[in-house]
């Protein structure tokens, strides 16, 4: 940086006659061809720049070509810089320190920011580390846990194998124990029956005298005694005997009898008793100790019954009666116990072996009593809960409590709808109910028997009485799906058609009922006759439209055994009956044909009718033929 501070003069001069470029070529020439004699190169190469003159002299002036495209071109050179003749960019003290702190800088961030990504790393490998070590660890803590579970199963094994051991030990040594008791009192009532016997023997021999004492107020009389003393030896021994016999208690320990029930198997015992009310069983175990034991038989209380005694049986006994026999209990008939609330359902709720429970006409009956029930009883087959103010919160909870339930009755329950009935397709569902009971349901429409039909397809026994809501499509939407129905009632629907029974017409129906429907025709009995051959019984009464040509229908049934046709067949101009060989009709049936006023001709051939009723003429000419 000297240079800077010398004569602007002589800068000038050194721009004028481009020293610098001409400096710079000769010196990058020497540097990069390295002549033997730089002397010589020097003077060849000035000559050619005088020349070729000095404005056109490069950097790479002095360089031979062919090395000259090996080398990297200069863009810019420094030397103007250098010598100080560039006034624009002469380099200076405060642009170096500057671009010295700009170099620090750029390379202190770029170490920090190494450093950064360095300690990311290390924290990454770090947090996979632990990780690695936490998998470790669980894998060793599960081990152990495992080791020790092993080794806690074997030892327990080894606990129930010896407290076995010990049980039958224990069990070996009561046996002999009591065999061992049992014995000795043998042996000890043989001895005194034996003693007994050989001192009556000899006292009826009059080797000894017999000194019974008795209490005063029971000694015979003095005249008896001294009788006994004048008499001969036989009718004294005889005597004896008497006597004996009249105060033996007085020689002999007194020993409880047996009653003749007692005697009895434990089967027929049981027979007995279950057919007895809770009142009476109560009474009866306060008999004797033989029948208290015997009402504390298990088979009794399979069967309890508080239908019977509900004005008087209270919630604590029904608790302690049901916790007491909750293993026991198989058939419970609650119907009509009204005090019966809360304690009883919760005791009912611990009855795993329940299978039949009957809870209709319980006022008070709810949903959360009925929970309470679902929560213990898994294996109920038969549900009776007509007459309730049940909802659908009970319908729901059994499909989710009873998956075994076949038996259902809903009859009058009014508070439950439609969506009720779709609830016992959820959970488990009622797939299992064969026999259902709705009658008196009218709230019931189209949609839920529709949802019945979803819900339980297996149903073969179908009640629908006192429903005048219940129409032809509703019967409809039921037999789409239910093809397994055998019985079929309809009481009390005036509005079902011959067009329910051909709907029906799928299944195969081995009994029906249907009364007061003037809409049922001959039309059904066709139905009847051609899809169900095996039909056996049929009751249709107050159907008006029914004609005679009904019972020709159903004359090819050969497995009826049951025909109603009540206020239904009217034969006004019937004349001539033929019941040949019908040997199921009596003398009552015959009287209520006399009463037919057109009837003129009876064919009772083959029947075993009495002399008295054909004497019944109902005040006309009839003819009875044998």
């Amino acid at each position: 940086m000297a240079f800077q501070t010398v004569d602007p003069t002589v800068r000038g001069y050194f721009k004028k006659h481009f020293i610098p470029d001409i400096y710079e070529a000769l010196l990058g020439g020497l540097f990069v061809m390295c002549p033997d004699d730089p002397l010589k190169f020097l003077e060849e190469k000035i000559k050619e720049m005088m020349e070729k003159g000095v404005h056109s002299v490069l950097w790479n002036t002095c360089i031979d070509p062919a090395v000259g495209l090996r080398l990297k071109a200069i863009s810019e050179t420094y030397l103007h810089t250098l010598l100080g003749l560039d006034d624009d960019q002469l380099m200076t003290t405060e642009l170096c320190q500057k671009a010295w702190c700009f170099y620090t800088i750029n390379l202190k961030r770029m170490c920090f920011d190494a450093w950064i990504k360095y300690c990311a790393m290390r924290k990454i490998a770090e947090d996979i580390l632990q990780r690695k070590l936490s998998s470790a660890r669980q894998y060793r803590e599960r081990k152990i846990l495992e080791f020790v579970l092993r080794k806690w199963n074997e030892w327990v094994q080894f606990r129930k194998r010896q407290n076995m051991c010990a049980a039958t030990k224990i069990g070996k040594v009561f046996d002999c124990s009591l065999q061992k008791l049992i014995l000795k009192a043998w042996r000890k009532e043989v001895q005194f029956s034996k003693k007994t016997k050989t001192y009556i023997e000899h006292a009826e021999k009059g080797e000894i005298e017999i000194e019974i004492v008795v209490p005063e107020e029971e000694q015979p009389p003095i005249q008896q005694q001294a009788e006994v003393h004048e008499r001969r030896p036989s009718e004294k021994r005889h005597s004896i005997r008497q006597l004996y016999d009249y105060r033996s208690l007085a020689v002999m320990p007194q020993r409880p009898g047996k009653d003749h029930l007692t005697k009895l198997p434990d089967k027929a015992i049981g027979q007995i008793f279950r057919r007895l009310n809770l009142v009476d069983l109560a009474r009866c175990a306060q008999v004797s100790r033989a029948w208290n034991a015997v009402t504390r038989i298990g088979t009794i209380w399979s069967h309890i019954n508080f239908s019977a005694v509900k004005d008087k049986v209270r919630d604590t006994v029904a608790e302690k009666i049901l916790l007491k026999w909750q293993t026991n209990v198989v058939h419970l008939n609650l119907r009509g116990c009204a005090t019966l609330q809360w304690l009883t359902f919760k005791s009912i709720g611990h009855c795993k072996n329940l299978q039949e429970l009957n809870v209709s006409e319980c006022q008070g009956l709810n949903d959360e009593l009925m929970r309470l029930v679902s929560e213990g009883c898994p294996a109920l087959l038969y549900l009776n809960l007509s007459h309730t103010d049940i909802t659908n919160g009970t319908l729901r909870l059994l499909s989710r409590g009873f998956p075994n339930l076949q038996y259902l009755s809903l009859a009058h329950c009014r508070k439950f709808t439609d969506k009720g009935l779709q609830y016992l397709s959820s959970g488990r569902g009622c797939h299992k109910l064969i026999y259902l009971d709705i009658s008196g349901c009218l709230q019931i429409s189209v949609e839920g028997f529709r949802n019945i039909a979803n819900s339980c397809r297996g149903i073969q026994h179908l009640i629908i009485n006192e429903m005048p809501t219940l129409t032809d499509r509703c019967i409809l939407a039921l037999a789409e799906k239910c093809r397994q129905i055998v019985t079929v009632e309809f009481n009390e629907s005036p509005h079902v058609s011959d067009t329910a029974f051909k709907a029906l017409c799928e299944c195969k129906l081995v009994k029906m009922k249907i009364e007061g429907s003037n809409r049922i025709t001959d039309i059904s009995f066709k139905v009847i006759s051609r899809f169900w051959p095996a039909m056996k019984c049929i009751s249709v009464a107050d159907c008006q439209k029914i004609t005679d040509n009904c019972l020709k229908l159903i004359a090819p049934l050969k497995a009826i055994s049951s025909l109603i046709l009540s206020d239904c067949v009217r034969c006004p101009n019937l004349v001539y009956l033929n019941l040949r060989y019908c040997q199921a009709l009596t003398d009552s049936g015959i009287e209520a044909l006399i009463m037919l006023s057109s009837l003129a001709c009876i064919n009772i051939s083959g029947l075993d009718i009495t002399d008295q009723v054909k004497t019944l003429r109902n005040g006309k000419e009839m003819l009875f033929l044998n």
